[in-house]
């Protein structure tokens, strides 16, 4: 694993193109680096773990969805810094990550990937988060190698619904062969403006929370990302993945993975989500072994991004739960 590093300015299924982070001073004190694995090129954000006399934080990895970054991840990141060594990967294709050399995007190939990084990196265990196409990449991680994971953290993670929600469907379309190409040709005319204020309506329980500040942020992100020559065939060869991965049953099956998954696990979902169901939380609490429930009311599909306090206070609970008497007895409560 080679990298390299520079400061950063302050500054069908249910799975959404998630915007990035709307809140610019989450930004303040990450770090960029960017990391080369065999067959893949990942861009990795970090935050440096607050200044404290006790012993060094564990280490965390966030992974985010469809169309995301680990931008995403910021402000949940900061309120964190002080009980986690937190990392967050931009995927392959997405964020400043270019494509995978093979073009493989399923999220089997995902999931290698952040287990290739993590063994590259040797930071593992890890507590591990993912949300939507990111939660179901982490459960299929943390079914295969549970040596890489202490807990699993899943945002609205992206597992098969037999009945998609109605809001939902227009994103699982763009896994039809000419969907997408069909989508930009129509769309061509849309302003970074136009598209950023769809994803936001789609991606957020209320939209109002984003300041204008970060609306103007998540729009020139936006207006980069339009200009990669392969932001729409990423895009059709995600959402295939996922499509492909709803499908997939036995032992491959996402729900049966879940079933595998021997970490603590904590589940958070939003009562206004238009991509994810609530109504999964049941079914998913069932399927982790270990788990516990989140459900935020009024909040959509990146509570991370909408309620990331009420997240990190869940998550400070878990690790609490979860430490040695040793390790409890050094971690700040927040």
């Amino acid at each position: 694993m080679s990298e390299t590093e520079s400061p950063v300015a302050p500054g069908a299924p249910a799975v959404p193109v998630v915007p990035p982070s709307p809140l610019p001073p989450f930004g303040a004190g990450e770090r960029l680096r960017t990391v080369t694995l065999p067959g893949a090129t990942l861009t990795v954000r970090s935050r440096p773990p607050a200044v404290s006399d006790g012993p060094a934080p564990p280490p965390a990895l966030f992974v985010h969805g469809l169309g995301g970054s680990s931008r995403n991840w910021s402000p949940l990141m900061a309120l964190l810094a002080d009980a986690v060594d937190g990392e967050a990967l931009d995927l392959p294709g997405f964020g400043d990550s270019p494509p995978p050399d093979d073009g493989d995007h399923s999220v089997t190939a995902c999931a290698r990937v952040v287990i290739r990084y993590l063994d590259a990196a040797a930071r593992g265990p890890v507590h591990l988060f993912g949300n939507s196409l990111g939660g179901a990449i982490v459960t299929r991680v943390a079914a295969v190698r549970p040596d890489l994971v202490r807990t699993l953290t899943l945002v609205s993670p992206a597992l098969p619904e037999l009945r998609p929600q109605r809001t939902a469907l227009p994103t699982g379309l763009l896994a039809v062969p000419g969907a997408v190409s069909l989508f930009a040709r129509l769309t061509r005319d849309w302003t970074a403006e136009d598209r950023t204020r769809g994803l936001l309506a789609l991606c957020y329980g209320d939209p109002g929370r984003v300041s204008p500040e970060g609306f103007a942020m998540a729009v020139e992100e936006f207006e980069r990302r339009l200009e990669l020559p392969y932001f729409w065939d990423v895009m059709a060869r995600s959402t295939r993945g996922v499509v492909d991965a709803y499908t997939l049953g036995g032992q491959h099956s996402l729900w049966r993975q879940a079933e595998r998954v021997l970490a603590p696990t904590l589940l958070v979902y939003g009562t206004s989500d238009r991509l994810v169901s609530y109504r999964m939380a049941r079914r998913a609490s069932k399927a982790f072994r270990d788990s516990r429930l989140l459900t935020l009311l009024g909040t959509g599909h990146v509570a991370m991004m909408e309620d990331p306090d009420a997240v990190a206070r869940a998550f400070r609970e878990l690790l609490a739960d979860t430490l040695t008497t040793s390790e409890r007895s050094a971690t700040p409560r927040g």
